[in-house]
């Protein structure tokens, strides 16, 4: 009997297996649903359906990256639990999916699922491995770097698996690329333990500043207070708190108020060049919280918390000759904003059994 689309469809829809082993299932069995029904169970295909619905907030982030350093990719890569994101067959599944990924650059996810690996769909490919892991399993997102001539991009996997980084960025000299890649796999440490979310204040909306400087006061303020109650010295409540907010006329002001403060401590006047800088540099510190909260390049170097890593990366141009600008990075950290439910094991179980 010929197997038709519809049939293959009906039988889908039963089951939840993939749309390839539906088709496999009706030839075996000459056509017939129910036989084709009993051939899937007996095969664990009719159950990747029903455990498309489970939330999958484990599994793993994977890399690939290039022998080049000039094209990486990451993804994130869910399962439902960690035993069995530690199982072998996940991690290849994984490294399979992120490779696949590299090599075929889809656009996005839909396009992802659509296409072809091992002469099936990715999407059949998943719910394939779906059925024989025993698990939901998601790819939930991706990013593929490519760099341009004079560019690098490296990535550093931290906690096997648990945050993955890829960071890029130009340069002028060939001679130096194994130098700067290097120091990026050293930025992407920093990277994951930091947790920037954005590349520079530059990028800040001034909307979303203005609000954030508010909010920051006012808890430094009821921080305060209870550190006033222990009898702990009291934290600097901020005039601003990033970078944007800082224009020349202000800076200007701070200055001058510099001055005046140490024209009314009785330091003499020759010596004001030598204190001001340090002063100015204190005065950004403290009112560049958001930046150092949110942004790479303005926050506090993890291998040298006396420099921010802008002024690590003008510490190693200048030190290789060279001009160094970090163009991109991306940081993802296994299961954020994903909502995990709480499951009652014992009533799961009795259901199964039910």
């Amino acid at each position: 009997m010929a197997v038709t689309a519809a049939m293959v469809k009906e039988l889908r829809e039963k089951t939840g297996a993939g749309m390839m082993d539906c088709k496999k299932a009706l030839v075996e069995s000459n056509g017939n649903m129910e036989d084709a029904i009993d051939w899937l169970k007996k095969k664990g295909l009719s159950s990747a359906g029903k455990k498309s619905d489970r939330i999958a907030a484990e599994g793993t982030v994977a890399v690939e990256i290039e022998p080049d350093f000039k094209k990486a990719t990451m993804a994130e890569v869910n399962a439902e639990t960690d035993f069995v994101a530690k199982n072998e067959l996940f991690q290849n599944f994984a490294k399979n999916t992120v490779k696949h990924i590299h090599d075929n650059k889809p656009a996005d996810i839909e396009a992802l699922n659509a296409s072809q690996i091992e002469g099936q769909s990715f999407e059949e490919y998943v719910k394939s491995n779906i059925a024989t892991i025993g698990e939901n399993m998601v790819v939930r997102r991706f990013e593929i770097i490519e760099t341009a001539d004079n560019e690098v991009v490296n990535g550093y996997i931290h906690m096997g698996g648990k945050i993955g980084v890829l960071v890029s960025a130009k340069f002028d000299k060939a001679e130096n690329k194994e130098a700067v890649t290097d120091f990026l796999k050293q930025l992407a440490m920093h990277i994951a333990a930091l947790k920037p979310q954005i590349l520079s204040y530059k990028e800040f909306d001034a909307d979303f500043v203005a609000k954030e400087t508010e909010g920051i006061a006012k808890s430094i303020e009821k921080e305060n207070e209870e550190l006033k109650r222990l009898g702990k010295p009291l934290k600097n409540v901020p005039d601003y708190i990033s970078k944007l907010q800082l224009t020349d006329e202000v800076m200007k002001e701070v200055e001058e108020k510099i001055k005046e403060e140490l024209k009314a401590e009785g330091k003499p006047e020759k010596i004001w060049d030598r204190i001001l800088p340090g002063k100015l540099e204190r005065y950004i510190a403290d009112n560049t919280l958001l930046d150092q909260q949110m942004c790479l390049l303005d926050q506090f170097y993890a291998l040298d918390d006396k420099k921010t890593v802008s002024q690590v990366v003008e510490e190693k141009s200048k030190a290789l000759g060279d001009n160094i600008e970090i163009t991109k990075f991306v940081r993802y950290e296994l299961g954020e904003g994903i909502e995990k439910k709480d499951d009652d094991f014992a009533a799961e179980v009795a259901a199964q059994l039910g």
